[in-house]
């Protein structure tokens, strides 16, 4: 497992934790090690939100953080997602769309508004309170970590390309981990935030599945931009889930 997640980290982040052949193969055939670098990334990424400084302040910290950590690979992958879906015509014209290394404007209008409405996001999340805010942001990178792993578990590989060889390297059986390692987001959590940390933990993966769903149908498979698609998209949906529920209940 220790191989796994550093393979993990070393796919996923910036960190500098090595890798190597053995840590990759790890990696790509045990699922739940994505879940093992949603709690590092959310953990590290949150920690401006504890910090006593004004709320815009600790928001552009998360974000500014979060993007340290991870680089921009999955914001890159989101973009080619959003120059397929931009795409009219078949779906070879979509496929074609996505491998064009000039990024259009449906790839800039996605990566915009994703920026956005993080940031929309992290700005409800702080003000929930530092412990609360910490919480969310953790739970919210494990779900979509977590949606990650399901794609690359139960999704069809699509072209040539890191997607494909992380897609299908295990099956079905390779999630059944996943489920206790997420909940352990929510354990010993702030008092009347449960119902928050669930909805964030379950917002990731459902995200993921309707991305999944559309590459393919329209792109011909789970691609790495499908997967940095949905791990972009599937932490903005869990980061609001959780202000959701945790502003209305």
């Amino acid at each position: 497992m220790l191989t796994a997640a550093r393979g993990a980290l070393a796919f996923l982040t910036r960190l500098p934790v090595g890798g190597g052949e053995a840590a990759w193969d790890a990696f790509r055939t045990t699922p739940v090690a994505f879940l093992v670098a949603g709690y590092v990334v959310g953990g590290l990424a949150a920690i401006p939100l504890a910090l006593p400084v004004p709320v815009s302040t600790a928001v552009a910290g998360y974000l500014l953080a979060l993007y340290l950590l991870t680089g921009v690979t999955h914001a890159d992958g989101l973009a080619d997602c959003g120059d397929a879906a931009a795409t009219h015509g078949a779906d070879a014209d979509r496929r074609a769309a996505l491998k064009d290394s000039q990024t259009g404007v449906g790839g800039a209008l996605a990566v915009t508004l994703a920026l956005v409405t993080l940031a929309l996001g992290a700005l409800g999340v702080a003000g929930a309170g530092p412990r609360v805010a910490v919480r969310l942001a953790l739970a919210a990178e494990v779900s979509a970590k977590a949606g990650m792993a399901g794609l690359a578990a139960l999704g069809s590989s699509g072209h040539e390309g890191l997607g494909s060889a992380v897609v299908g390297a295990a099956d079905w059986t390779g999630l059944l981990p996943v489920v206790p390692v997420a909940a352990l987001a929510v354990v010993a959590a702030p008092p009347g935030s449960e119902p928050a940390l669930v909805a964030t933990l379950l917002a990731g993966p459902a995200v993921a599945a309707l991305v999944g769903r559309w590459g393919t149908r329209r792109l011909g498979g789970v691609t790495g931009d499908v997967l940095g698609a949905a791990n972009e998209l599937g932490r903005i949906a869990a980061l609001h889930a959780g202000v959701v529920v945790w502003t209305l209940w």
